[in-house]
């Protein structure tokens, strides 16, 4: 039995899995790559709008890159991802690590999920805006990840075997959710 080496996390806007991803990473020792793997993704590939149109979760910016330049930033952010995990000690934030990760020898792959009303409610709390803001922003944000890992990996998002272990923290804390990844993490068998 060997430790995790490299943890991916998929998660749900206002599921938490940022603040366990950076309270995991802290117990651990890795580091954390979410938006920063994007932008240096994008550099790579020369294809800045490709980039910024993925970053733009709720399509508010209306930017469409051409085809190619899709595929540039998609195979940049495979290079990237494939490269951080080669390193090792890292958790992978979003990206469809999930899925460009699926056979690497020790990674540990995460979902955090959450129902729509409690996400909303911490989104809303969070972000100071109202209720149903947060509701339509949180929608919004399940649509465009769904519909990003559809059109680019042929993927479902949703689908449970991507995952070795999905967390649902309607009840549990940040905390709590970074000490069961954690727990994962150095039990994990390769």
């Amino acid at each position: 039995m060997s430790p995790a080496s490299v943890i991916t996390i998929s998660r749900q806007m206002g599921s938490l899995g940022c603040e366990a991803a950076s309270q995991a990473a802290s117990a651990l020792g890795f580091e954390v790559y979410q938006r920063e793997l994007i932008n240096q993704a994008a550099r790579l590939a020369g294809a800045p709008e490709a980039a910024l149109a993925e970053l733009d979760e709720l399509g508010l910016l209306g930017l469409r890159p051409t085809p190619e330049e899709t595929r540039a930033y998609l195979e940049a952010v495979r290079t990237v991802v494939t490269e951080l995990a080669q390193r090792g000690r890292v958790i992978i934030i979003g990206r469809a690590g999930q899925t460009i990760l699926q056979t690497f020898p020790g990674a540990l792959h995460v979902r955090m999920v959450a129902p729509l009303e409690i996400r909303a409610q911490r989104i809303a709390e969070q972000k100071h805006v109202s209720l149903p803001a947060a509701t339509a922003q949180a929608q919004a944000s399940d649509r465009n990840r769904k519909n990003y890992l559809r059109r680019n990996y042929q993927i479902r998002w949703d689908d449970p075997e991507l995952y070795d272990l999905t967390l649902n923290t309607a009840h549990l804390t940040a905390e709590a959710a970074a000490e069961i990844i954690c727990l994962a993490a150095r039990q994990y068998i390769c």
